[in-house]
């Protein structure tokens, strides 16, 4: 339940997959600094079975214990499907689905890790783990056309992947008052503010975000950036802004749940991940209306469309996503335009009700076509 889009997706989905479906939502452990949705679960009265000792850090003992735990389940519960979510929960979930022969197995890719997250060895490792996987299991989810293409051009889920966008409640960001999030962080109402809201680990590339505003506020020095969020990094980042000498521009507002008034006070919204699935504050900004900029890479292309809701930006690319930034700054009207643009945009494309809808159509069309055949008398 570590805050994050993998998490929104199944507390929405478990919420809203009845009356044809009794789902259960399994979880891990969450680490360090992630923080924990179980608070929003609760609140939609999706309840949580915690799966002991899964996390997400490596641990061939805890691992084990986990799969032990998940094969003891399904082989007691006897589930129709099981459908799992991020890397390791799909490797032990699947495995122990596969063993007590569960009929549907589905494994949805809001990513993946075989690109930017580790070394050329060990992705090569977890490639082919994902290739043998793949014949466990009855169909993957792509959250985004580029991550199906990813995985096709991987060799994982060819002629099984079906592509369903992720959907949010996002009707509860358009039109928040402004104010809250700049009186905290002490921004005045006059000044530009750009903001970045996530996971603080590496893959986000918060040292590009910290390396554009450097050049941003060189040339502008009325620009405040905004890091919403927590992670691994966040020690490390308070000692790159210092050392940037930046310490009177970047305000860390840490994890916030009043995120309404997050991107109403923000003015630009930032994703710039070297390895992204589809990004849920993209999403969230556009329907909060406002412009966004983001990196080429995985799944943000299917949310920005160059010109018409936000900017692109080549990937580890600090003078083009300053410029890019500026760009939007520098035109608040056509900033406002594009926003209006991008709201309209995700309430179509991203909204809870049609991924739920896909998703239980995908699970019937499954199930039917598992379901023993009855010849006629």
């Amino acid at each position: 339940m570590n805050i994050g889009g993998p998490a929104r997706h199944v507390i929405i989905l478990t919420a809203r997959c009845g009356p044809e479906f009794d789902g259960a939502l399994l979880s891990g452990e969450t680490e360090g600094r992630e923080g924990s949705l179980a608070d929003e679960a609760a609140r939609l009265g999706v309840s949580i079975v915690p799966v002991p000792h899964m996390r997400r850090s490596l641990s061939p003992i805890a691992d084990l214990l986990a799969f032990a735990w998940l094969f003891n389940y399904f082989r007691r519960e006897r589930p129709s499907i099981v459908a799992t979510h991020t890397a390791k929960a799909g490797t032990l979930g699947r495995l122990a689905a596969a063993l007590t022969g569960v009929p549907v197995i589905i494994h949805t890719f809001h990513g993946h890790v075989l690109d930017g997250y580790f070394g050329r060895l060990s992705t090569s490792f977890f490639l082919a783990v994902e290739r043998l996987l793949g014949h466990l299991t009855t169909e993957f989810i792509a959250i985004s056309p580029e991550v199906a293409a990813d995985l096709d051009r991987l060799g994982i889920g060819r002629g099984k992947t079906t592509i369903v966008r992720l959907g949010l409640d996002l009707q509860h960001l358009v039109d928040s008052p402004r104010g809250l999030l700049r009186r905290d962080l002490a921004v005045p109402a006059d000044m530009p503010l750009v903001g970045i809201v996530g996971r603080l680990v590496p893959i986000k590339a918060l040292d590009l975000f910290l390396a554009a505003a450097s050049l941003v506020s060189k040339r502008d020095p009325n620009v405040h950036f905004a890091i919403v969020g927590d992670g691994e990094m966040w020690d490390q980042l308070h000692r790159d802004v210092l050392a940037r000498g930046l310490t009177q521009r970047v305000h860390f507002a840490g994890w916030r749940r009043d995120l309404a008034a997050v991107y109403s006070d923000l003015d630009v919204v930032v994703c710039c991940s070297r390895n992204e699935g589809t990004p849920v504050s993209l999403i969230e900004a556009c329907a909060a209306g406002r412009a966004v900029v983001g990196t080429q890479v995985g799944g943000i292309p299917d949310i920005i469309a160059p010109g018409v809701n936000g900017l692109l930006v080549p990937s580890d690319d600090a003078a083009a996503l300053a410029a890019a930034i500026e760009e939007l700054i520098g035109d608040p009207a056509r900033s406002r335009s594009m926003g209006l643009v991008g709201r309209q945009m995700v309430m179509e494309r991203h909204n809870a009700d049609r991924m739920a809808r896909e998703i239980k159509s995908i699970y019937t069309r499954l199930l039917e076509r598992t379901s023993p055949k009855t010849e006629p008398a």
